[in-house]
């Protein structure tokens, strides 16, 4: 099999333990590329800080953000998106207030917070971010006033180390009409529209570039990752990824600290 496209998941994917992408992964991109493969970043983070790792692999690629509720093509322009309804973004803000538990939201290059954790911030704006772009972080007090602007709000989130938390928030949430939830970490929820995930996108994405599923290569390593995983010719799991990735996957490669992503693009693709 010929395969034409290669979609990535960043974190615990693409990036390894330190947030870095290793020189050999770095390579096996840019010579996949370079014959004309399309490496398509596949990320649950917001848009500009997928963009910031796509400059600096020089990819002038389609990237699928936010789980897939933004896709821009090579050109920076956006050619898919589902934002949340407004009025759902409210009874989730609410919500998430009376579980007391951490969130934010985003656009495409903002995140949204009702308070200011440095630690998550420096995470995404940490010292391999170039300047502009870096994601500037707006602390609001009143979501009415954020509705009034009518921003676009592409995901939720939810962030705490108990569990138990965690799943009673995911009980109230699933009572939501017209979302979607995953997860893509242990300690997470995210919360989108409903049919948003990696999975319909790079499926919208493979339309527009006529690419068949069975020419596509997807690689991630957690729940949010498992539909574009299914939906793939070839559906690999990180060794460090989580137990129903591996299940759903074709074939598991070595993990993010063992340069997993360039082993399969240097053995299917190069």
């Amino acid at each position: 099999m010929s395969y034409k496209l290669v979609a990535i998941d960043m974190d615990g994917t693409l990036l390894n333990s330190e947030g870095k992408i290793s020189n050999r992964t770095r390579q096996a991109i840019n010579e996949a590329s370079n014959k004309g493969v399309y490496i398509v970043l596949a990320t649950g983070r917001i848009l500009k800080s997928a963009l910031n790792y796509s400059s600096k692999l020089n990819l002038n690629k389609p990237i699928i953000s936010s789980n897939g509720a933004l896709i821009i093509d090579e050109n920076k322009r956006v050619i898919y998106e589902k934002p949340m309804d407004l009025n759902t973004v409210k009874e989730i803000v609410r919500i998430g207030l009376e579980e007391e538990i951490y969130y934010h939201f985003y656009d495409e290059e903002n995140f949204y917070a009702n308070v200011y954790i440095e630690d998550i911030i420096k995470f995404y704006n940490n010292d391999d971010v170039d300047k502009e772009n870096q994601i500037r972080v707006n602390i609001f007090k009143d979501i009415d006033d954020l509705i009034l602007d009518n921003i676009n709000v592409y995901k939720f989130l939810f962030i705490d180390n108990d569990i138990s938390r965690l799943n009673s928030l995911k009980d109230r949430l699933n009572g939501i009409k017209g979302v979607s939830i995953s997860s893509s970490w242990s300690n997470n929820l995210e919360v989108m529209d409903q049919g948003v995930s990696k999975g319909n996108s790079l499926k919208f994405l493979c339309e527009k570039l006529n690419i068949s599923a069975e020419e596509v290569i997807a690689i991630g390593d957690n729940e949010n990752d498992i539909s574009m995983i299914e939906f793939a010719g070839l559906g690999v799991a990180m060794e460090n990824g989580v137990e129903k990735v591996k299940s759903a996957a074709d074939l598991v490669t070595s993990s993010n600290d063992e340069d997993g992503v360039a082993k399969v693009i240097e053995k299917y693709i190069l």
